[in-house]
């Protein structure tokens, strides 16, 4: 017996060297061997299962370290190595079930409700993870990621300001990767509450840790935030780059496919808004109107299933459904190539659950993309960036890593079947009859102080005309009123419309005269969902895509003089119209006679262009030639 304790003994210590030197498949063998010896070593078969983890092996990672728990039940460290594992493998509610599971009299630190609160967030237990996080900071004040998950466990369950104070918190403490990651959620949720007061300090510090940080810090800061900031378009595309370099560190590529199976052209569809959500609103209608002769579909989803009908539609419409929700990234590139798939599509970018940089592993032929993300990816394994003349002009080519991919009219495709109920009546809706009713129904996030400024202007130059907005958190409404109130604007001629389901949203937004749009950030759903509803968009675009999307949408329905020239042409022709009713009313009348014929909302011909598009992708790629552009006038 004491033979076999110093011969597993002499392994385990074969063990820590190898993984010293991060040999860890020797470091398995060795760790295996001594456990075979000494079955009931719990630090020997916790140190097999870290060895597996730095492996990627999760599931023998996982299972190795249940048996620590078995045989120690109260070893923290084997708690936390089982849940965060299954974290990895997106198990979030069996993982915080390990933490439940902790013996009550079990020794606990900072590091373990670290994990524990993580858990719980990532699992949707809010509130239990906020208390949880409290004890770690009661364990440890001075935490900087403890503060960020806090700030992003109060920022779900629509805690703005308090969530805003926590990043606040993690940016004074930490000066590395924490920092970047809640200075980025800092400048978005202190925009969410119009909470203007270091708007200005805060956005130049975030472009500052982008323009003047080294790479590991960039490698935190998030894409998204840029988008409603005035970031100039080479920095969108350097944080994109930077930021996928943090998520594929080491990773290689996929050797190249082989000779394709005969059949249709395969596309697949990564997402995980296969659900009630914008993405699958809007491309509902042009995945059942395919052309299934020539395009077989498969959706490589990682969604919730909520049940909603839009989902229900969105999955009957393709030919396979594959739930990728528990698969690494590596397993799924290898579904997507085993599926031998021509075109992966990525609907998500740089966007909150996004797993698009699987795609670094090349499964596909061809890959792109498309709706959900707007702008640059910074990826260079993206081929192509589907946008339109508008979005995607090719003088602006340079922004992009991808080449561009050019629909004739707007890029963004449109349900016709989406509600289209009767309008309620001024009064029902709260608004005054004798007004002309400008609306905003964006996300808070998206409107500025400069934006502020020129709806200002337009008031006080429409004295009959008031301004209808989205009462998206308290403290927003509370601080618009204030600002515009500074603006000379007063409480009576702001109005508020609360959160509704789509249906009636779209039937109250009738009742409005014009929508005025946002930038950098334009409406991008909400616009079209207000030239649904027959409301006129005005809008003024920019250098960047994301400043650009209403512009196209105006322009698909046939009102390009929408797209002002600039501020103060918005500003002109917004106090113009509220003088000229005829001619508003005249925009209104274009779009409700016409809705079906316009061609943002004829799905017919967009699927037709869509896939026609696809096709030049793929015959691009089955001749040989490198992705290059291609533009809606067939160059």
């Amino acid at each position: 017996m004491k033979n076999s304790r110093q011969r597993a003994e002499a392994h385990r210590q074969a063990g820590l060297k190898a993984m010293q030197a991060k040999r860890w498949p020797a470091a398995i063998a060795e760790f295996e061997r001594g456990a075979a010896l000494s079955p009931r070593d719990a630090l020997l078969r916790l140190n097999l299962a870290r060895a597996h983890m730095q492996c990627g092996a999760l599931d023998s990672a996982i299972a190795e370290g249940r048996e620590t728990l078995q045989l120690d039940p109260a070893s923290p460290v084997a708690c936390r190595l089982v849940g965060e594992c299954l974290l990895q493998q997106n198990r979030a509610q069996e993982a915080a079930a390990v933490f439940d599971q902790f013996p009550a009299d079990a020794p606990r630190d900072h590091d373990w409700f670290n994990a524990y609160g993580n858990a719980l967030f990532q699992a949707q237990r809010l509130q239990d993870a906020v208390g949880i996080f409290f004890q770690a900071l009661a364990l440890k004040i001075d935490a900087p990621l403890v503060h960020y998950r806090l700030g992003l466990c109060f920022k779900d369950l629509g805690m703005t300001r308090e969530s805003t104070e926590c990043f606040r918190t993690a940016v004074s403490l930490d000066a590395g990767a924490v920092r970047a990651l809640a200075l980025s959620l800092l400048v978005h949720e202190s925009r969410q509450t119009c909470d203007w007061s270091q708007v200005e300090e805060d956005t130049a510090q975030l472009l500052k840790a982008l323009d003047q940080g080294d790479d590991q810090t960039g490698q935190k800061l998030s894409p998204f935030a840029l988008l409603a900031v005035d970031a100039t378009p080479e920095q969108q595309r350097r944080i994109g780059a930077l930021r996928l370099r943090g998520l594929t560190p080491g990773l290689k590529p996929m050797p190249p496919a082989g000779p394709r199976r005969p059949g249709r052209i395969r596309v697949g569809y990564l997402s995980c808004d296969f659900h009630q959500h914008a993405t699958s609103v809007l491309m509902a209608e042009l995945l059942e109107r395919r052309n299934t002769e020539r395009f077989e579909v498969t959706l490589y989803s990682h969604s919730p299933d909520d049940g909603s009908e839009i989902g229900k539609r969105v999955r009957a419409a393709c030919d396979h459904f594959v739930d990728v929700t528990h698969c690494s990234n590596a397993e799924v590139a290898r579904r997507m190539r085993a599926d031998d798939i021509d075109i992966a599509i990525d609907l998500k970018g740089h966007t909150r659950g996004s797993r698009f940089e699987l795609l670094a592993y090349k499964p596909a032929r061809v890959q792109a993309a498309f709706l959900g993300y707007p702008a640059t990816t910074g990826a260079d394994f993206i081929d192509y960036m589907i946008g339109d003349p508008v979005v995607l002009p090719l003088a602006q080519a340079g922004q992009y890593s991808e080449r561009l991919a050019q629909l004739p009219n707007s890029y963004q495709p449109n349900d016709r079947h989406r509600a289209l109920p009767p309008a309620p009546t001024r009064a029902q809706a709260g608004l005054p009859d004798d007004a002309v009713v400008y609306c905003c129904f964006n996300q808070t996030y998206k409107i500025s102080p400069h934006m502020l400024d020129l709806w200002a202007r337009i008031l006080h130059g429409a004295s009959n005309a008031v301004l209808w907005m989205l009462a998206w958190n308290p403290h927003a409404q509370a601080n618009l009123e204030r600002e515009l109130a500074a603006r000379g604007i007063g409480k009576e001629r702001v109005f508020w419309a609360p959160k509704l389901s789509l249906a009636k949203h779209i039937a109250r937004l009738r009742v409005a005269d014009m929508f005025l749009d946002t930038w950098p950030c334009n409406a991008h759903t909400t616009a079209s969902e207000a030239l649904w509803a027959g409301v006129p968009v005005l809008t003024v675009p920019g250098a960047t895509f994301a400043s650009r999307v209403a512009a196209s949408l105006v322009t698909a329905c046939g009102l390009p003089d929408l797209a002002a020239a600039d501020e103060d042409s918005y500003v002109h022709l917004a106090v113009a119209l509220a003088q000229e009713p005829a001619t508003l009313q005249g925009l209104k009348q274009h779009l409700d006679s016409q809705r079906m014929s316009l061609p943002l909302f004829d799905s017919d011909q967009y699927a037709r262009d869509y896939e026609a598009l696809l096709q030049r992708m793929f015959d691009r790629e089955q001749a040989g030639l490198p992705p290059d552009h291609l533009l809606a006038g067939g160059g």
